[in-house]
């Protein structure tokens, strides 16, 4: 291909320049972005390297320029330090391919031109890989109309068109999953593996042998030789779920794995490849580790390329009948299901410690305990058993009639104060709809 890297860090320039002419490729070096322009007005290329940071002309301004002139087809990969990595997002919204951080190795810009070079192979490809999170719009599956949700969404988009580490943060049950699943599967890397390394559950002592594998005979006990879950995803996507729960005398291990692009196996000096894109999530506040001394900060950094934080459900309540309306459809699957009003209520009155997953766990006991009918009653009965005892129901219940009063308010204005009418269109029968009016003063 033909390749214009352009960044005033002369060193890293000529290395850079150097290193992908022996990969092939055909290199012009501009020192900055004034420079760079000029020469993109008199000839054409398929890629430009920039660094963010430039006197003159920047990476960002040179990027609009590119995407908006004869060079519009030429894909951009921004360079980028830590402390830029906002704007790094913005330059991906602008149509950057992707960004990489310093330092980098050179070899570390290899995988992104393989994607290049695969995108130009298959000019029909070109944008978002053929999956199957791609035949179904993200939407419906990263689901709600929050504005929490919309951003997810968008960070989502931009992460799977990138190959940069991601960090995703929240509480347990929030979908981090999910979110996991999504980006790997909008990715280049959606034909190969996504595995998934369940950092909280391994002993200390077998962390390095589940993450990097081990030769016959590396300790007492390993009889024939292991792969570990970096040889399980190579070409695809690395889940660390949990990663605050790694040990800290693992974590420089890890670190190294990151930066160094190689592994080997407990027992063994072969250095092996790591082609592997890294995921990780968090429901704790890495920081937070980070100042008790429990969590590296080079590895946070490493980690925290990009970054998702998913909120509680309870600070996306807006979300709950579009969840509610998923979430019971696949349970249902082709069968009939009916949820009412006041049980959509219930839920809203919910303070949600567990989530997303404690909301679809709740939704399923009462489905089938309810042959397929969701009330309120049965809601308020099943948050009570899932949570062993009835805590502060008093409050609970005045929640649930404040948003009963609210919802019958809110129908008998659409109804013009007919009460049959605003019994329609709650889905209630007339008498039902009378009595809730009475019991709230109403």
């Amino acid at each position: 291909m033909k390749i214009l890297v352009v960044d005033d860090e002369e060193m890293k320039r000529l290395s850079l320049g150097r290193d992908l002419e022996a990969w092939g490729h055909k290199v012009t070096l501009c020192s900055d972005g004034l420079q760079a322009w000029e020469c993109l007005q008199r000839s054409l290329v398929d890629v430009v390297i920039a660094d963010l940071k430039m006197p003159g002309i920047d990476g960002l301004e040179l990027l609009k320029k590119i995407k908006s002139g004869v060079n519009a087809g030429c894909e951009v990969v921004m360079i980028t330090a830590y402390g830029s990595i906002p704007v790094a997002v913005e330059a991906m919204k602008q149509g950057a391919f992707d960004f990489i951080t310093k330092p980098f190795p050179n070899e570390q810009i290899l995988p992104i031109l393989q994607r290049l070079e695969q995108l130009h192979a298959e000019p029909s490809r070109k944008g978002h890989p053929t999956s199957e999170v791609t035949l179904m719009e993200i939407e419906s599956v990263l689901v709600g109309c929050s504005a929490s949700m919309c951003r997810i969404r968008e960070l989502v988009e931009i992460c799977s068109r990138s190959n940069s580490n991601v960090l995703l943060t929240g509480e347990t049950g929030t979908g981090k999953d999910l979110v996991a699943s999504v980006i790997h599967k909008r990715s280049s890397r959606h034909k190969h593996p996504f595995v998934k390394v369940c950092c909280a559950t391994f002993p200390s002592a077998l962390i390095a042998s589940e993450l990097y594998g081990h030769e016959r005979g590396a300790f007492t006990g390993a009889d024939r030789t292991q792969t570990g879950r970096f040889d399980l995803a190579m070409g695809g996507t690395l889940y660390f779920d949990d990663v605050d729960d790694i040990p800290l005398d693992e974590q420089i291990k890890l670190l190294r794995v990151i930066e160094e692009r190689v592994f080997e196996r407990v027992g063994s000096t072969v250095p092996i490849k790591a082609d592997v894109r890294i995921v990780a999530s968090s429901k704790t506040d890495l920081l937070e580790k980070i100042a008790d001394r429990t969590f590296r900060e080079d590895l946070y950094y490493r980690l925290n390329v990009m970054r998702i934080d998913i909120p509680p459900l309870r600070e996306r309540m807006e979300d709950l009948p579009q969840l509610v309306s998923h979430i019971v459809q696949k349970i249902s699957g082709n069968e009939r299901w009916v949820i009412d009003a006041e049980g959509l209520g219930v839920l809203a009155s919910y303070h949600w410690p567990g989530n997303v997953r404690e909301l679809r766990n709740l939704l399923e006991r009462t489905y089938l305990t309810g042959k397929g009918t969701v009330t309120a009653e049965q809601l308020f009965h099943q948050i009570r058993l899932g949570n062993g005892t009835p805590k502060a129901d008093t409050v609970f219940k005045q929640r649930v009639d404040r948003f009963e009063r609210e919802l019958l308010l809110s129908a008998l204005k659409a109804a013009g104060g007919n009460k049959t009418a605003a019994a329609r269109i709650l889905g209630m029968k007339p008498s039902t709809f009378r009595d809730k009016l009475e019991r709230l003063g109403l």
